[in-house]
């Protein structure tokens, strides 16, 4: 089984392809990533050395129709999977072209490329955001209706339309994943842990949006990992599969608990002006992945946090490059 993995050397997409590449022997990876600030190289370091001909990296853009063609020849693939998406929010508010290339247009391109090229399944990654904000009480299902509320959500809800009429007009065997908030290793430091992590080991201001108060389904990257590939080999062609933890924190709380671990003062924080079109609250029903594939979550927030925290305090040379990164 071979799997095209776009975005492979982003923070989820390189956790996917080690995830692939470690339990599912003999799989093979084509990584098509276009390398861009987020897409970080040292994410998948020695991997080749490792793993041989079972992975293979190509740099190209997922929008670039021709290399895309290019890459789908060179192998009979079982599925795509579209990690591929420009993500951070405060970016797509500023350049929201950026975020049609490769969120919208780049994913119209693999759905035609994938299915003329004889592609079996073609998996898209997701987010929660694509269903805006919620009150206090109640949580995302699959049929909740989407209501994006930035130019990055609104993009990611236009892909996963793209992707339901290729099911419905095609009968390509599309699958969607939607899922909570991610955290782990190796992710850009501009998110909120990340970035609170690094700052507070500098000791330098945590910027807290509002009063902090956001709440986020908080997911570790490796149970995320997890519930992709069970939807990819499981999951029933045209559905959508919402992926949460069940681990609900505010903001606030998130960065007074890493503060905690590195044993810093709350006097770093600072609270600055709320973004535009800020979401008050995500929380996820991931009860069709429950109770159709068997997913449960493996890692609690406390316990992940605390061992993202270490990684972070013991890899500053993979961090310290990236600051100040555009």
């Amino acid at each position: 089984m071979r799997l095209l993995i776009t975005g492979g050397c982003g923070f989820i997409g390189s956790n996917f392809v080690r995830h692939v590449l470690e339990h599912y022997v003999p799989a093979s990876i084509t990584n098509l990533d276009a390398l861009t600030y987020a897409g970080n190289p040292a994410n998948l370091a020695r991997i080749a050395a490792e793993f041989g001909d079972r992975y293979e990296f190509v740099q190209a853009d997922i929008a670039d129709r021709e290399a895309v063609d290019r890459v789908l020849s060179g192998h009979p693939f079982y599925a795509v999977i579209n990690f591929a998406a420009e993500s951070h929010v405060d970016r797509s508010i500023d350049s929201p072209g950026d975020f049609i290339h490769t969120n919208v247009v780049g994913t119209g391109v693999l759905l035609d490329a994938a299915r003329r090229h004889g592609v079996r399944r073609f998996l898209q990654v997701s987010t929660d955001e694509v269903y805006g904000s919620l009150g206090p009480e109640g949580r995302f299902t699959e049929e909740s209706p989407l209501a994006p509320s930035s130019p990055y959500s609104a993009s990611k809800a236009g892909a996963d339309l793209l992707a339901l009429a290729a099911y419905h007009t095609h009968g390509q065997e599309v699958l969607i994943t939607r899922c909570s908030n991610n955290y782990g290793p190796r992710q850009f430091p501009e998110k909120l842990i990340p970035l609170m992590i690094v700052n507070a080991l500098r000791d330098l201001p945590l910027p807290v949006y509002g009063d902090g108060l956001n709440v986020r389904d908080w997911i570790h990257v490796d149970d995320h990992c997890r519930a992709i590939m069970s939807v990819l080999l499981g999951g029933v062609p045209g559905r959508v599969y919402n992926i949460g933890a069940d681990a609900e924190l505010r903001n606030l709380d998130v960065v007074r608990l890493i503060l905690d671990v590195l044993g810093k003062s709350d006097d770093l924080i600072r609270y600055v002006t709320d973004r535009p079109g800020h979401d008050r609250r995500y929380a996820i029903d991931a009860a069709r992945l429950h109770n159709e594939l068997g997913w449960e979550p493996l890692t609690r927030p406390e316990a992940g946090i605390q061992a993202t925290v270490a990684w972070y305090r013991d890899n500053p040379s993979w961090w310290e490059p990236l600051l100040g990164r555009k």
